[in-house]
């Protein structure tokens, strides 16, 4: 098994110093950097770059520079997905967004751990577990999702948070670590003022 196949069984697996993976992330980057120096308003070149570098897209999608990945290959992104600026995503392993998928500036999505003990550390070891953000979900400003994380669908996650462990649906969710707060209710739609004038 090569060190791609293992990361994404969830074994250990060099990150550092196989060439393959080293290639793979150097080609990312490049990507990567030519989407960030892309004008603003060159959206078509900007929508090319982001389908060359995703696994899927099902559908339109708004991606505000900079943003950063690992491999781009292991991304998979919804119907109507919107990240703002400043979002890394790093994907030794699987990271799906479900449809409706809206994320504030700031926020990391990372699959890559490493081990405690510092032999395996320092030969470059790391492991990739996968994340699945789901339908409907908001991720406030400067959120931490950590490795194996399930969010659920229709969910708030708070500005600031780092999510550690799984979050249900239909809920609020905040804090370090972050944690249920409360269920979301047809009351939160009287939460704020709708115009009803002509």
């Amino acid at each position: 098994m090569n060190e791609w196949e293992k990361a994404q069984k969830g074994y250990l697996y060099n990150a550092n110093y196989d060439d393959a993976i080293v290639r793979a992330r150097t080609k990312c980057a490049d990507l990567c950097y030519r989407f960030n120096l892309c004008k603003p308003s060159d959206t078509a070149e900007q929508e090319r770059i982001i389908k060359s570098l995703f696994g899927k897209i099902k559908g339109a999608f708004v991606i505000t520079a900079p943003f950063y990945c690992d491999y781009g290959v292991n991304i998979s992104i919804g119907e109507n997905f919107y990240t703002n600026h400043n979002c890394v995503i790093l994907d030794g392993a699987s990271v799906k967004f479900g449809d409706n998928v809206f994320i504030a500036p700031n926020c990391v999505f990372s699959t890559a751990g490493h081990p405690i003990d510092k032999d395996q550390r320092n030969e470059g070891l790391e492991i990739a577990l996968p994340i699945t953000i789901g339908n409907n979900v908001w991720i406030g400003a400067n959120v931490t999702v950590l490795p194996g994380v399930t969010v659920g669908d229709n969910c708030v996650i708070g500005a600031g948070s780092v999510v550690n462990k799984d979050i249900p649906s239909n809920v609020v969710a905040v804090g370090n670590p972050c944690r249920v707060m409360r269920q979301i209710t047809e009351a939160d739609k009287q939460k704020y003022p709708v115009w009803q004038g002509k």
